[in-house]
Protein backbone atom coordinates (compact mmCIF):
# COMPACT_ATOMS: atom_id res chain seq x y z
CA UNK A 1 0.00 0.00 0.00
CA UNK A 2 1.57 3.35 -0.80
CA UNK A 3 1.64 6.33 1.19
CA UNK A 4 -0.69 8.74 1.17
CA UNK A 5 1.47 11.89 1.78
CA UNK A 6 5.26 10.52 0.33
CA UNK A 7 7.99 12.78 0.17
CA UNK A 8 7.77 14.16 -3.20
CA UNK A 9 4.87 15.87 -1.50
CA UNK A 10 6.38 17.21 1.49
CA UNK A 11 9.45 18.23 -0.84
CA UNK A 12 6.69 19.59 -3.51
CA UNK A 13 4.88 21.63 -0.89
CA UNK A 14 8.26 22.78 1.59
CA UNK A 15 9.98 23.42 -1.89
CA UNK A 16 6.84 26.00 -2.82
CA UNK A 17 7.16 27.91 -0.07
CA UNK A 18 11.04 28.28 -0.29
CA UNK A 19 10.15 29.44 -3.84
CA UNK A 20 7.93 32.26 -2.33
CA UNK A 21 10.04 33.38 -0.33
CA UNK A 22 13.22 33.62 -2.48
CA UNK A 23 11.08 35.26 -5.80
CA UNK A 24 9.59 37.08 -3.60
CA UNK A 25 12.83 38.26 -1.31
CA UNK A 26 16.07 37.47 -2.78
CA UNK A 27 15.32 37.56 -6.47
CA UNK A 28 15.56 41.30 -7.63
CA UNK A 29 14.66 41.18 -11.29
CA UNK A 30 13.38 44.36 -13.37
CA UNK A 31 11.87 42.25 -15.88
CA UNK A 32 9.90 39.99 -13.62
CA UNK A 33 5.91 41.31 -12.97
CA UNK A 34 4.18 39.70 -9.87
CA UNK A 35 4.36 36.02 -9.89
CA UNK A 36 2.43 33.69 -7.66
CA UNK A 37 3.70 30.17 -6.84
CA UNK A 38 0.39 28.05 -7.52
CA UNK A 39 1.94 24.30 -7.47
CA UNK A 40 5.02 22.39 -7.41
CA UNK A 41 4.93 18.81 -8.54
CA UNK A 42 8.05 17.00 -7.53
CA UNK A 43 8.98 14.16 -9.65
CA UNK A 44 9.06 10.29 -7.82
CA UNK A 45 12.93 10.66 -7.90
CA UNK A 46 13.03 14.20 -7.16
CA UNK A 47 15.06 14.84 -10.31
CA UNK A 48 12.19 17.69 -11.96
CA UNK A 49 10.48 20.38 -10.37
CA UNK A 50 7.68 22.09 -12.39
CA UNK A 51 6.51 24.80 -11.29
CA UNK A 52 3.44 26.47 -12.05
CA UNK A 53 2.99 29.77 -11.95
CA UNK A 54 0.66 33.10 -12.44
CA UNK A 55 1.35 36.46 -13.24
CA UNK A 56 -1.31 39.39 -12.30
CA UNK A 57 -1.93 42.24 -13.93
CA UNK A 58 -0.19 41.20 -17.47
CA UNK A 59 -0.98 40.63 -21.08
CA UNK A 60 -0.29 37.40 -22.60
CA UNK A 61 3.24 38.19 -24.05
CA UNK A 62 3.94 39.79 -20.39
CA UNK A 63 3.05 36.97 -19.11
CA UNK A 64 4.56 34.08 -21.74
CA UNK A 65 8.02 36.52 -21.01
CA UNK A 66 8.19 36.16 -17.05
CA UNK A 67 7.82 32.19 -18.07
CA UNK A 68 11.05 33.29 -19.89
CA UNK A 69 13.01 34.95 -17.70
CA UNK A 70 12.11 32.65 -14.40
CA UNK A 71 13.46 29.60 -16.89
CA UNK A 72 16.95 31.86 -17.37
CA UNK A 73 17.27 32.45 -13.71
CA UNK A 74 16.15 28.84 -12.73
CA UNK A 75 19.85 27.95 -12.25
CA UNK A 76 20.34 30.62 -9.43
CA UNK A 77 16.64 30.68 -7.89
CA UNK A 78 17.53 26.90 -7.17
CA UNK A 79 21.20 27.79 -5.68
CA UNK A 80 19.33 29.91 -3.74
CA UNK A 81 16.36 27.48 -2.86
CA UNK A 82 18.71 24.50 -2.45
CA UNK A 83 20.70 26.89 0.71
CA UNK A 84 17.33 27.18 2.83
CA UNK A 85 16.27 23.41 2.29
CA UNK A 86 18.11 20.41 3.61
CA UNK A 87 18.32 18.09 0.72
CA UNK A 88 21.48 16.29 -0.61
CA UNK A 89 20.12 17.23 -3.92
CA UNK A 90 18.48 19.58 -5.25
CA UNK A 91 15.35 19.06 -8.57
CA UNK A 92 15.99 20.81 -11.80
CA UNK A 93 13.50 23.80 -11.83
CA UNK A 94 11.44 24.32 -15.22
CA UNK A 95 8.34 27.11 -15.15
CA UNK A 96 5.33 26.97 -16.41
CA UNK A 97 2.53 29.21 -16.79
CA UNK A 98 -1.00 27.87 -15.03
CA UNK A 99 -3.70 29.66 -17.29
CA UNK A 100 -6.08 28.15 -14.61
CA UNK A 101 -6.45 31.35 -12.55
CA UNK A 102 -7.27 33.08 -16.04
CA UNK A 103 -9.82 30.64 -17.44
CA UNK A 104 -11.51 31.21 -13.49
CA UNK A 105 -11.62 34.49 -14.32
CA UNK A 106 -13.25 34.74 -17.57
CA UNK A 107 -16.11 32.19 -16.51
CA UNK A 108 -16.85 34.46 -13.25
CA UNK A 109 -17.45 37.59 -15.88
CA UNK A 110 -19.44 35.44 -18.23
CA UNK A 111 -21.46 33.80 -15.49
CA UNK A 112 -22.25 37.84 -13.99
CA UNK A 113 -22.81 38.64 -17.39
CA UNK A 114 -25.52 36.31 -17.82
CA UNK A 115 -26.66 37.03 -14.58
CA UNK A 116 -27.24 40.85 -15.76
CA UNK A 117 -29.42 40.21 -18.51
Amino acid sequence: MAKEYGRSERVSSQMQKELAYVLQRETNDSRLGFITINEVVVSKDLAVAKIYITVLNGDEQSKMDNVKVLNELAPSIRHQVAKRMRLRHISDFRFYYDDSFDTGMRIAELLNNKQDK
